[in-house]
């Protein structure tokens, strides 16, 4: 059974919902996967990331590999030229955890969370989260097409359902099961 190790954030962890509500069970359910591995917490940025993959120091192989880190860092109004070192280190040590075959190893865009309930009400102002999560964006794409990393675009749908509270937790930020559940149907057909 193909064995999945999941690396990131709050939206790896799924903030607010139970884990088998997650994009990366459901991603595993669909493709016929184990259940992930995860080493996620909310709030963490790529250091923290680097940091908790040492203290849980992962046992590799392993056949498919994600990454969704970021959006803390943009949150901490971090540039993303700081950012990005952190984050390739990320990338270098997925890829070893992937026995060095790039190929299993896929990176999930940052959502857009300025779109939200909760980012509305932050100073910053919508326009300008949502450039900076461009910027992020296209930052980690341009490593990724550089590393031979595949690279899932999910922004765009967590723009389209931002407003929906549906698919929303009650902290108005985070995405529900049913919104985890579109994201699952789009890594997997992109996979």
């Amino acid at each position: 059974m193909t064995r999945y190790l999941a690396l990131g954030d709050s939206y790896t962890i799924g903030e607010g919902v139970e884990p088998a509500q997650t994009w990366p069970y459901l991603l595993a359910q669909a493709r016929g996967w184990s259940t992930p591995q995860v080493i996620a917490r909310t709030g963490w940025t790529a250091d923290e990331l680097l940091a908790a993959m040492d203290g849980a120091a992962p046992s590799g192989p392993f056949d498919a590999v994600s990454v969704l880190v970021g959006v803390n860092d943009q949150y901490r109004g971090r540039e993303v030229a700081e950012h990005l070192p952190f984050f390739n280190r990320v990338l270098t040590r997925a890829v070893a955890l992937a026995d060095g075959d790039t190929q299993r190893v896929f990176v999930v865009s940052i959502p857009d969370w300025g779109l939200t309930p909760f980012g509305a009400g932050d100073r910053r102002g919508r326009a300008a989260i949502s450039g900076a999560i461009d910027d992020y964006n296209a930052a980690q794409a341009e490593l990724c097409a550089m590393r031979g990393l595949r690279y899932v675009d999910i922004t765009p749908l967590t723009r389209e359902l931002a407003a929906d509270t549906a698919m929303l937790v009650h902290d108005r930020l985070h995405p529900s099961g049913a919104q985890y559940a579109r994201w699952a149907q789009l890594i997997a057909a992109a996979l």
